[in-house]
């Protein structure tokens, strides 16, 4: 069985608000938590897999998921990168 540990974000008012977990179903993870039924701080918010990295065993992915969140540098790494299409496809878009 894979894990997956996942990057989500969600642009509001130019604000970005990222999450972070690990699952064994990917898409399935991501429709719950767009469904309202996800993590309670997800609740409420549409979310876009910003990041995710597979593994092949469980504990490897707990792992990294813990190393992600505690790694500030690299999510404002990956949420810059998230910011930048948004604002491209606003700039687009007008």
């Amino acid at each position: 069985m894979s894990y997956f540990v996942y990057l989500i974000g969600n642009c509001e008012k130019s604000k970005i608000t990222t999450y972070v977990g690990y699952t064994n179903n990917l898409k399935k993870r991501i429709r719950l938590h767009n469904s309202g039924r996800g993590a309670k701080f997800t609740r409420g918010r549409t979310w876009k897999i910003l990041y995710h990295e597979k593994f092949d065993r469980k504990n490897e992915a707990i792992s990294r998921e813990y190393y992600i969140k505690k790694n500030r540098k690299f999510r404002n790494l990956i949420r810059n990168k998230f910011k930048l299409k948004v604002e491209n496809f606003n700039n687009k878009n007008r």
